[in-house]
């Protein structure tokens, strides 16, 4: 232990509890002597134990004194504060799931086709139509998951494509591409169906900007649970909410067009999401077969949504 040691005062302890017939007992015993810093830490151990005690310095050294009666508890109380101090702390660290790019990619690619779809009218409907989300029509739930997929431009179109591969990546190696895009489709579907029962009946919106909340929320109730030190803790916990509002920011908070609730929906589902995967130990699984349902059960539900957005149109036409 640096800059004093607990050697000396077990031999103090030992002095103070053999008094000499005839002598007076001393009305303090030394517990420890060494540096300030170490003496004011020790303090405050003694502290928390209601164990009356001193600091001071004294010929060149600073001391911690204690009644005799109650040397050896102090004693041991710092002994034991110092040799859980001395035990090397092990931080966790995370294996990533392989095939993380490859959820991504999906991603990507799923973007891509509804914008070309949408632009271009394919199919003869109107698509943002048939599959933004609309306040004015609750039942018709698979809004929810098609308007995540459509965007008003290119510059929103663009900024869910990078930070949505970004955020889904780091996701992916939690979780497996599989669970990880599931879980963000699912999260940001559910803060979309809600945001359809919380809005005035005029309130429509698309993006996958939602999805991207939902991911941040995804690792900041992921890191919520981690073993980590405080410090740590504080940072993983918060740093995908300080990515959230950095990408609010630059998506524009003030701007009309842009969906706030949704936004504060999708992370704070999304946080629930992660929060519960962590308590039921869900990161650890890294079966491929799992992987390979889930990743297969987000395309599927995607397709599916659109498919009943285009027959709904079909027979509305």
């Amino acid at each position: 232990m640096p800059s004093g040691t607990l050697g000396g005062s077990l031999n103090a302890w030992r002095s103070a509890a053999m008094v000499e017939p005839g002598q007076e007992p001393p009305d303090e015993a030394v517990v420890f002597r060494g540096s300030q810093s170490l003496c004011r830490e020790f303090s405050l151990v003694l502290e928390a134990r209601n164990i009356q005690h001193e600091a001071r310095q004294t010929e060149g050294a600073w001391v911690l004194t204690v009644a005799p009666a109650t040397l050896r508890e102090a004693y041991e109380e710092i002994s034991r504060y110092s040799a859980e101090r001395r035990v090397p702390r092990t931080i966790p660290t995370i294996d990533p799931h392989p095939g993380a790019g490859l959820g991504a990619v999906c991603y990507v690619v799923i973007l891509l086709a509804a914008a070309y779809g949408a632009g271009s009218g394919l199919l003869g409907r109107d698509w943002f139509a048939i599959g933004a989300l609309d306040a004015a029509a609750p039942g018709e739930w698979w809004r929810s998951i098609t308007a995540l997929t459509l965007h008003l431009d290119q510059e929103h179109l663009l900024g869910n494509l990078l930070f949505g591969v970004v955020a889904g990546i780091a996701a992916a190696r939690l979780l497996g591409p599989g669970v990880a895009w599931l879980s963000i489709l699912g999260a940001a579907a559910l803060a979309n169906y809600a945001e359809v029962l919380m809005s005035p009946a005029t309130h429509r919106a698309v993006g996958a900007s939602t999805a991207v909340f939902a991911t941040l929320g995804l690792l900041a109730g992921m890191a919520s649970r981690q073993q980590l030190t405080l410090r740590e803790r504080l940072w993983y916990r918060w740093a995908p909410l300080i990515a959230g509002i950095c990408l609010l920011t630059l998506l524009g908070a003030g701007d009309a067009h842009v969906d706030v609730l949704g936004h504060a929906l999708g992370f704070v589902f999304g946080t629930g999401v992660g929060w519960l995967y962590t308590r039921l130990g869900v990161s650890g699984r890294r079966g491929s077969t799992i992987q390979a349902i889930t990743g297969w059960i987000a395309g599927l539900a995607i397709c599916a949504a659109w498919a009943l957005a285009i027959i709904r149109g079909a027979a509305q036409a």
